[in-house]
């Protein structure tokens, strides 16, 4: 399973890097394969880790805001790991393929 997910802290002003830290830390601290960028984090792995770290980060901001906004997106492709980066490359073969 690969996920996407973002965890935004409503009521706390613009900017928020004390309420995410502990979610960040838990994400780390999982031991997933993981990605993060300027909008999602990515988090490959079984459904019941992958959602269990999903929702202690979720837990973790909500400690320190009074609201949470979860966004998420899930890709469950049986019997293929390694998609945090396979999809990329996959892609990147396809192109290639095609001289693009």
């Amino acid at each position: 399973m690969l996920i996407a997910f973002t965890l935004t802290p409503v009521g706390v002003g613009e900017s928020f890097p004390d309420e995410i830290a502990d979610a960040v830390r838990i994400i780390r601290e999982s031991g997933l394969p993981y990605r993060s960028d300027s909008m999602y984090t990515m988090i490959e792995g079984e459904w019941d880790e992958v959602m269990d770290v999903v929702r202690r980060a979720t837990e973790a901001v909500a400690a320190r805001a009074p609201r949470v906004q979860l966004v998420l997106k899930a890709d469950l492709w049986p019997g293929k790991p390694g998609m945090l980066d396979g999809k990329i490359s996959m892609f990147e073969q396809h192109m290639a393929d095609r001289g693009r």
